[in-house]
């Protein structure tokens, strides 16, 4: 608008200040709105109108009340294709009126056109339900004549009502797809049994619902594999056999995340399951395969001879082609715990935290003068068993024998003790068991699969997959599972890893652990480095592009998992 029109606008802006006095004012001073748009100042009769009305509205009543605010409020709007207008009222006298023109982008998303009628599909399955229901059909006739002959049951608007909730009759179709809008769909959420039985009964009633509620959650597969098993822990307490000698058989493990004491960070345990004397090691980190059988054999080897069979967790180390060949060797069975259940080794544990609370206790405030090394210093009795008589001399028959009776004394009392641990541990478990060809959910750990691969999603993966077959039943409390192709994960899990799958459909969740995925274990470089705290050391994290992905995908990973991973690379 150039300088010489500005004056042409004068009574719409002096005008405009009093808006709110003058009820649809938008819509009155709409024609002389349009005179000011470009190219469009034409005094018309329409805007001449418009003038005279806008001057008659400001000089004369209604008058605005002034708001009382201890009293309510009413607001009264309405739309028109041009403009929104609104009342602010009290005691029915305006307080204020609010207008607004809708410019042309807004009057073209106000002509939308929408026609909406109640999906009234599910109660016209409900009331063709009492149509096939017997029961039902003599209940309505009864409540039509005699509405006092069912106090809790009324017939209103030709719907049969159950203490204000609908009916529904005898249809095993229709009621499985209530359960399923008001437990499986967004606003039930899969919530437990209580709250989607609550749900339910406070919009339908039929009988038999709390059965049928709580029936259908259990077969409900998303609940089975997403949701956590409160139950007991599922398997017997199984022992491990009392060996006949000692250093017989052993188990072994790693005691990791150390302060660094003589370029030493690892503490290697190697304990006798009769006598429970223990062997501790220190390495370096990382250590290979090879490495940790030289320290076997150095420290172990030397002293008690060959073991019969050793039991571990299924550490890299230990499930090596490395170990294995070198054990198989050697005459000693390799026995590892099952998937995801390190209580299968829990001696080892249990001297591990014996160990780590030594330290934990006698170290110095400086880390670093933690020793690097603590061996057992009391050496076994031999091998051989002795029989009375077979030496002439008495001295070393007698010490001979008395050797023998110690060792007999300790079964004794070690066949007492696990007798009693079992008979405790098995007070808060319950046995579970299945049948060779059975479908079972598998419990596992997505995010550990892939090494050290971070994974954004793993919070919400899902806390069981499958289902599986169960295959062959391991000893008394592991089963053999039938893992799709291409997994890595060890194929044998203890019952508290398994939970049978309840229903006649399966929606399969597939294992993640395949080689499409296993793939991001290919370390290509290392992009940037920085100290972090971890506990109470300082320790270093690294940013690693993975091969075959994006340089946007690369994750911060612990410098001594990379090399612990891949021993072969060098950062």
């Amino acid at each position: 608008m150039t300088a010489e029109d500005i004056h042409k606008t004068a009574f719409k802006t002096h005008s405009g200040h009093y808006e709110r006095f003058v009820k649809g004012y938008s819509t009155i001073a709409k024609p002389l709105n349009d005179m000011l748009k470009k190219d469009g100042f034409t005094w018309s009769s329409e805007a001449k109108l418009a003038f005279q009305c806008l001057k008659v509205h400001l000089s004369q009543a209604p008058v605005l009340a002034l708001p009382d605010f201890t009293q309510p409020f009413v607001l009264e709007v309405d739309a028109s294709g041009i403009g929104l207008g609104a009342v602010l009222m009290q005691n029915h006298h305006p307080i204020a009126f609010i207008s607004r023109t809708l410019n042309m982008q807004q009057q073209v998303e106000c002509t939308a056109i929408s026609t909406h009628q109640p999906n009234s599909e599910l109660l016209d399955a409900i009331k063709t339900s009492w149509q096939v229901d017997d029961s039902l059909q003599k209940l309505i006739a009864e409540v039509q004549l005699d509405p006092s002959s069912h106090k809790a049951f009324s017939w209103t608007g030709g719907e049969l009502r159950r203490k204000g909730r609908l009916v529904v009759g005898n249809d095993s179709e229709l009621r499985r797809k209530i359960l399923d809008w008001l437990h499986s769909s967004a606003s039930g959420g899969h919530s437990g049994r209580d709250a989607t039985y609550q749900r339910i009964k406070s919009v339908v009633y039929w009988k038999g619902l709390s059965k049928d509620v709580r029936r259908f959650i259990h077969q409900c597969p998303t609940c089975q594999q997403c949701k956590y098993d409160n139950s007991a822990s599922p398997g017997l307490l199984q022992p491990l056999p009392i060996p006949d000698m000692i250093w017989q058989h052993i188990t072994m493990d790693f005691i990791e995340g150390l302060p660094n004491s003589l370029g030493k960070q690892v503490i290697f345990v190697v304990v006798d399951r009769l006598s429970k004397a223990a062997h501790f090691m220190a390495l370096k980190h990382p250590y290979t395969a090879s490495e940790v059988a030289q320290c076997f054999m150095d420290n172990i080897y030397k002293l008690h001879g060959c073991p019969a069979s050793i039991t571990s967790d299924r550490d890299p180390v230990f499930i090596s082609n490395f170990w294995r060949d070198f054990m198989a060797s050697q005459g000693i069975q390799v026995q590892l715990s099952t998937a995801y259940h390190p209580q299968t080794d829990g001696q080892t544990e249990v001297v591990n935290r014996c160990l780590e609370t030594y330290l934990r206790c006698m170290c110095s405030d400086d880390p670093t003068n933690c020793p690097y090394e603590i061996m057992y210093g009391q050496p076994p009795p031999a091998f051989l068993p002795y029989l009375p008589g077979e030496s002439k001399i008495e001295l070393v028959d007698r010490s001979l024998h008395k050797r023998e009776e110690q060792l007999k004394m300790v079964k004794f009392h070690m066949r007492r003790a696990q007798d009693r641990m079992k008979q405790l541990a098995d007070k808060g478990r319950f046995e579970r068991t299945f049948e060779v060809g059975d479908l079972v959910f598998v419990k596992l750990h997505p995010y550990r699969q892939v090494y050290v691969a971070f994974r954004g999603n793993a919070k919400l993966a899902p806390k069981y997959y499958g289902p599986y077959a169960a295959l062959d039943k391991i000893g008394f409390v592991a089963y053999k599972i039938q893992l799709p192709a291409g997994s890595s994960v060890h194929n044998v899990f203890h019952v508290s890893q398994l939970k049978k799958f309840v229903g006649t459909t399966s929606t399969s969740t597939h294992c993640p652990m395949t080689d499409e995925e296993t793939r991001i274990k290919e370390l290509e470089a290392i992009i940037e480095r920085m100290s972090v705290k971890r506990g109470n050391q300082a320790v270093t994290k690294v940013l690693v592009k993975w091969k075959h992905l994006l340089p946007e995908e690369a994750t911060w990973e612990f410098l001594f998992d990379l090399k612990k991973k891949f021993p072969n690379f060098n950062p």
